[in-house]
């Protein structure tokens, strides 16, 4: 596994949320939290990577991640360019060759999205001393920066982790969200993870990470104090791991009546897309207590926050608006 960490244990990639440290996890929600301010002006550009360049590499499609990771590295004054992968594969050209040609164009950062699991780690370890990765995404393998943006909007709402119950609900076997949100979870320190889900669509280790595991809905979710809905990953399933898209959604589809019994309290988050009528409810989705859409804004101060541990910009709050 590629070092994450530099040899004075600060950020230099962004891989996956698994073994980093709780206090470099705090530091990320607190850089992120100062940068949540910024986002909240009428000028929302902080000149912290100004001369930077950073490129996002998607060989998958993405609409949330790719534009909030473009938003974050604008408001840091970098320069961002994206790469039309499709284009350059069709052309024949390796990634590696793709790689070395990029970085002779002097950047400082590659943003990875790939269908492959492993595949930021194997940019990570061929790219220069001076090159960070962050990984947006590979294959079932690892998703972080969703991973903390979730943490991150727990906290606002919640004030931290301690003594939260957090229902993760749907395809865990599928879902590099999932994974990473366990990770993180554990790291900062919540008082208990659950994963709901039936057996089909559960990895036969996921025990070994920790979490309770439910396959009833209405006992996994009792007393919880956050519910994660997870998106049916249909593209990456191979067989017939689950019934009917309506029978799923009696069994494991968020509503009103199941939500009754987590806590009065209780937030409801989705990493999205959302499958409305298969993981969620509308009226769930759209009521008083989803965050689904301030996960989307808080990414982009979580982001920002990644991009400037990681390229050395580390300062207690950001500088004035440029």
């Amino acid at each position: 596994m590629t070092r994450q960490l530099d040899t004075d244990g600060r950020l230099r990639h962004f891989l996956t949320t698994e073994g980093l440290p709780r206090n470099l996890l705090l530091q990320l929600l607190d850089t992120a939290e100062s940068f949540a301010g910024v986002i909240g002006k009428s000028v929302k550009k902080v000149p912290l990577l100004r001369g930077r360049t950073v490129i996002n590499l998607f060989f998958e499609a993405s609409t949330r991640t790719r534009i909030t990771f473009e938003l974050a590295a604008k408001r840091l004054s970098a320069d961002v360019l994206n790469v039309n992968v499709a284009t350059t594969t069709v052309k024949g050209e390796s990634l590696l060759d793709m790689l070395r040609n990029l970085e002779a164009m002097q950047a400082d950062m590659f943003v990875v999205r790939h269908s492959e699991s492993g595949t930021a780690e194997y940019v990570a370890q061929h790219v220069g001393e001076s090159v960070s990765v962050l990984n947006a995404g590979d294959g079932w393998h690892a998703h972080p920066t969703q991973a903390m943006l979730d943490a991150f909007t727990i906290r606002r709402h919640k004030g931290g982790f301690e003594p939260l119950v957090i229902a993760i609900v749907g395809d865990v076997m599928h879902s590099r969200v999932a994974r990473s949100q366990i990770h993180a979870l554990g790291g900062l320190g919540a008082g208990e993870v659950r994963v709901i889900a039936p057996r089909t669509l559960l990895p036969r280790d996921i025990e070994s990470l920790g979490v309770r595991v439910f396959h009833d809905m209405r006992l996994g979710l009792k007393d919880a104090d956050v519910v994660i809905m997870l998106r049916l990953q249909r593209e990456r399933m191979q067989g017939a791991l689950l019934p009917s898209e309506p029978e799923y959604f009696r069994l494991y589809g968020l509503t009103e009546d199941k939500l009754a019994v987590a806590k009065p309290d209780a937030i409801v988050m989705h990493p999205g897309p959302i499958n409305r009528g298969v993981e969620i409810d509308s009226r769930v989705a759209d009521g008083a207590r989803s965050v689904i859409l301030e996960q989307v804004t808080n990414g982009i101060a979580v982001r920002m926050a990644v991009m400037s541990m990681a390229l050395g910009a580390r300062r207690e709050t950001p500088p004035a608006p440029a």
